[in-house]
């Protein structure tokens, strides 16, 4: 569009693109951290192919098998990883016990990042990122855009103070009968404080029965607001209270700490990422992240398209995952073109 900024383009409702058969990784392994992380990473597809790198979504919920489908084997050398502190990665945070606060930020994500590039010898790879990993995608590209030579963002997330408190707080007015529920499952001496600091706090509490009442409710609160998408069901995930706690206590983590990103970061440094070809992928019935944080990248992006899922939410099936599938082999083509 001519004068008016960037272009879109409205997710396709046509030919579908299939996800990839299952398939298992030809090597795997565990990167070890100074600070006695065991990151657990996987490669999977072609070992010589195109290089990539999943960031998965949450904080907390792994790479799934499910994610190695997104990926061409033919072309992709991919790389998943489970983030610190989650998945296969130790020590894990389903350990009230485990440290958060020293050892578990975005920088220190990042840095786990290069040590696994450089692990894999690879000197750039195409970047997707799902949710909270496209957050995390996003400081790793404004942070090493020479390692970057393609990025693909789903669902689009910033993870910012404003984010924050709209799915925690200014949401209640698209939920109000759930988020009554949500608010008043705060104990009575912390609902002075923002609900996300008050429910890391519970979830840090002494007593079991209360971290695990701050766990179910949390996780309560995180089917509804991702249950516009048509088709939604409930996370079958929700059901093992270990895997409650670890997400409940991972999310409250970073989302209380705006990702450890000073206000507006990802979106005032936008121009970083210039020069690197991009797709931002997004739902229009995304409630829990709405439209405008990948608008607003899209506009200070000139190298990006966004397309926008009439019919999809926060993620899903369908026209959705269509879209990735499709959008990582044209930034991917058009990266080793350009080199």
């Amino acid at each position: 569009m001519p004068g008016y900024g960037p272009r879109v383009r409205p997710g396709a409702r046509g030919a579908s693109v299939p996800l990839f058969p299952p398939s298992e990784p030809y090597d795997s392994g565990v990167l070890m951290t100074s600070d006695g992380q065991s990151i657990y990473w996987e490669c999977c597809g072609n070992p010589d192919g195109q290089p990539a790198l999943y960031l998965h979504g949450g904080p907390g919920s792994g790479a799934a098998p499910r994610a190695r489908r997104y990926f061409d084997p033919e072309r992709f050398r991919v790389v998943l990883f489970d983030q610190r502190g989650c998945g296969r990665s130790r020590p894990s945070a389903a350990d009230p016990d485990v440290d958060l606060a020293r050892t578990n930020t975005t920088q220190h994500q990042l840095a786990d990042i290069e040590q696994l590039r450089e692990l894999h010898g690879i000197s750039s790879w195409v970047v997707l990122g799902v949710s909270w990993g496209s957050t995390l995608a996003l400081a790793y590209a404004q942070t090493h855009p020479q390692r970057v030579s393609g990025l693909v963002l789903a669902a689009v997330t910033n993870t910012t103070e404003r984010e924050v408190r709209w799915i925690t707080e200014d949401m209640g007015r698209v939920f109000p009968e759930q988020w009554s529920r949500f608010a008043d499952a705060v104990l009575p001496h912390l609902r002075g404080e923002r609900i996300v600091d008050a429910y890391a706090e519970m979830l840090a509490d002494a007593d079991p029965a209360v971290r695990e009442h701050a766990a179910r409710e949390w996780c309560a609160w995180e089917d509804v607001h991702v249950s516009l998408a048509p088709g939604y069901s409930p996370d079958p995930r929700f059901q093992d209270p270990e895997i409650r706690y670890l997400i409940a206590r991972l999310v409250t983590h970073y989302w209380r700490h705006s990702a450890f990103l000073p206000e507006g970061q990802l979106l005032r440094d936008v121009s970083a990422l210039d020069g690197i070809l991009g797709s931002l992928i997004h739902g229009r019935y995304d409630v829990s992240s709405p439209l405008d944080v990948a608008w607003r990248l899209h506009q200070g992006w000139p190298t990006s398209e966004l397309h926008v899922i009439d019919d999809a939410g926060h993620g899903g099936a369908g026209g959705f995952t269509d879209v990735v599938v499709a959008e990582l082999a044209r930034v991917a083509r058009a990266g080793a073109e350009a080199r």
